[in-house]
Order: C-alpha cells, then structure tokens, then sequence
C-alpha cells in the first residue's frame, strides 16, 4: 500500500482544477485526509500488535475463532469474515499453525474438508496482546466526544456503504 505522506495543499489542488474544471477539490482533500488518517491508524495498529509478535492479518484470525463458542471455524468461514481470498486465509493459517496458535482439525461432518481451532497457545497470545490494544484504542478514540465519534462512525459507515460510486 502506497502512503501519501505529504498531503497536497490548496495551492497544488488549484493546478488540477486548471486542468479538470469538474474537480471537487474539497472532496477531494477530505477524502485524500481521510485515506491517509486511515493508513496512519492502521500502522499504528501494525505497530502495537508487531511488540505483541503478530500482524494484523494473522491477529483477526484468532480475534475471529474466539468469537465462536467453540473457537472453531471453516477457513472459507475466517477468509469471508476477514474479507480476504481463501488463499490468503490460507497463508494466515499456515503461519499460526507453525507458531501453534491454532491447529487443523478434521471435520466430523465432510471428512473431506477441515476445520480451524483457536489453541490455549493461540488464547494465551490473545490474552497477552488484547489488554494493550484495548488500553491504546480506549485513548486514540477518547481524543473525540461521545457526538464527535457517534458522527465520524456515522459519516464513515455512510462512505463504506457507498463505495461503489467509486468502481
């Protein structure tokens, strides 16, 4: 992923007007402050779970099996739920079963296919890195109020479902 480190300013956005007489150039401002706000919370979190010896990728998948009650689940289940390719659930499952923090199962049901289980290894190094993340997300969002964050979730959900408008 690319990162804009340097915002453009009014002045370089007055150029592309020059030549695109149909740009919106405070649209595209906030949008272009909101991909890189984006990016910067998200290497954030990069960050805090790296201290903690996880990324991001691998972190959901077990975030995602201690959700269910059994802290099991199909791959193609995780891959869905984390909105990611199955071959990319896969590189995440295969990784986390090196590290023994989950482990392949055979389904009782299609012995043709497997299942996913969250170890007491895999629960332990949730145990260890949630506390921290909770703690670090309690003071990024405690920047807002309680009506400054109720709109920005609301405006970003607003954008989220719209996306299309972009494909």
């Amino acid at each position: 992923m690319l990162l804009l480190k340097e915002l453009p300013t009014s002045k370089s956005l007055e150029k592309f007007v020059e030549r695109y007489p149909d740009a919106d150039i405070r649209a595209v401002s906030d949008f272009v402050n909101l991909l890189r706000a984006c990016s910067d919370i998200s290497l954030a979190l990069d960050r805090l779970l790296a201290r903690h010896g996880l990324l991001q990728g691998r972190w959901w998948v077990l975030v995602l099996l201690m959700r269910q009650d059994d802290l099991t689940s199909s791959p193609s289940d995780l891959a869905d739920k984390a909105g990611v390719s199955k071959a990319t659930m896969t590189g995440f499952i295969d990784g986390l079963e090196r590290e023994g923090l989950v482990q392949r199962l055979t389904d009782p049901v299609d012995r043709r296919k497997f299942l996913i289980r969250l170890t007491d290894s895999g629960q332990i190094k949730l145990d260890e890195a949630m506390p921290d993340y909770y703690r670090k997300v309690h003071a990024l969002m405690s920047l807002l109020g309680t009506a400054e964050r109720d709109s920005l979730v609301a405006g970003v959900n607003a954008l989220a479902a719209n996306v299309e408008v972009m494909q």
